[in-house]
């Protein structure tokens, strides 16, 4: 029994740039879990510098190595829904925690021979893809993007903005391709001092603004919440169920992007689509350049019965020429559920030598 950790480097198609930071590379960190039971696979999500989170990948494979892993060594537990419980004692580092969980329950699923979407409770056999476009050099550069995403057939367009590069760019995608399904995203780059900037994005009839204000505003986003028409969907600040619950009673948000690896794990994330079902919130499954590994896990969360948007399951081809799985591929502006057990898709063993720039085996 044993954890591989393998570094991985894959070139985007495109530089992604938003209002925290650049991307030339995915960085990846994957985890193999060898169990009793099988072999399964894992995704670390965290970026290769703290733009998005604290949380980065070089930093996550300590923690993984000196404090998650001797802890799973320790024992106290048997199954994936028993992790989290035997690495509570360590604070922090969702993304890390939600890496060792996925392997776990992908190889504890394929043993069983039950898909993670059906364990996860999923209603549906594929899901609509949406396409994020990050900040360009230019509002002609932009709209050229956008018609070629939205010819490609994705059902939803996400526009990254910041102070000074909100209301143009989106005034221009609206008025080229009129009532498409239209948002955008702050990464947090907003203070409530900038209101009146925000609410002038009300006449644009956005489905909502992304993450506007700070990750720990609650308060503020409320307040927001009161002096714009546009509804504020909350990401970074939705760290698990319980600030999920906080969130909703403060009035912070009305729509929730859910991303498992932020919350840590797939089935925290699942206890926090509950609770914004319960309360009648909508969620949709956000995009962190995952590869094909976790793709696949978000492709099967998002089949549960609470996301009714779009979320940024984006084909492979968006961000990457060569995925480290079979290419995720848009079929009508959806993606196909993998049926497999487990998360359903492999690594592609040629592919995943030839962008492996690191290995490690830790034995339990």
């Amino acid at each position: 029994m044993g954890v591989e950790l393998r570094e991985v480097k894959l070139p985007l198609v495109e530089a992604f740039v938003t209002s925290t930071g650049t991307e030339t590379d995915r960085e990846a960190l994957l985890v193999r879990a060898v169990t009793p039971l099988g072999e399964g696979w894992g995704e670390c999500v965290a970026g290769s510098a703290p733009h998005y989170s604290a949380e980065y990948a070089a930093e996550a494979r300590e923690v993984i190595t000196r404090f998650l892993l001797p802890r799973l060594a320790a024992g106290g537990w048997s199954t994936a829904e028993e992790v989290a419980g035997a690495l509570a004692g360590v604070k922090g580092h969702p993304m890390a925690k939600a890496a060792l969980e996925s392997a776990i329950l992908d190889a504890e699923l394929r043993a069983a021979g039950v898909p993670l979407a059906t364990h996860l409770g999923g209603v549906r056999r594929r899901v609509p893809a949406g396409v994020a476009v990050g900040i360009t050099a230019s509002v002609g550069e932009l709209v050229d993007l956008v018609e070629g995403y939205l010819g490609s057939g994705y059902r939803r367009v996400k526009l990254k903005i910041r102070p000074g590069w909100d209301v143009v760019p989106v005034a221009a995608v609206r008025e080229r391709f009129g009532d498409v399904a239209l948002q955008v995203d702050a990464n947090g780059a907003y203070t409530l001092a900038d209101t009146d900037a925000l609410a002038a994005l009300d006449p644009f009839e956005l489905l909502l603004v992304e993450q506007p204000l700070a990750d720990d505003d609650l308060v503020g986003h409320a307040q927001l919440a009161r002096r714009i028409r546009t509804p504020i969907c909350l990401d970074e600040s939705i760290t698990s169920s319980g600030s999920a619950a906080a969130a909703i009673a403060l009035g912070s948000c009305s729509v929730v992007n859910l991303k498992p690896g932020r919350v840590g794990g797939l089935l925290e994330a699942r206890r926090v689509h509950d609770l914004c079902l319960a309360h009648q919130v909508p969620v949709w499954c956000g995009g962190m350049l995952e590869t094909g590994v976790g793709r696949a896990a978000n492709v099967a969360l998002a089949t549960l019965a609470g996301f009714t948007l779009p979320g940024d399951l984006s084909a492979s081809e968006r961000y990457f020429a060569t995925d480290i799985t079979p290419p995720f591929v848009l079929d009508d502006g959806h993606l196909d559920v993998p049926r497999g057990p487990g998360i359903g898709v492999d690594p592609l063993p040629e592919v995943l030598r030839r962008l492996t720039v690191r290995s490690e085996w830790v034995r339990l």
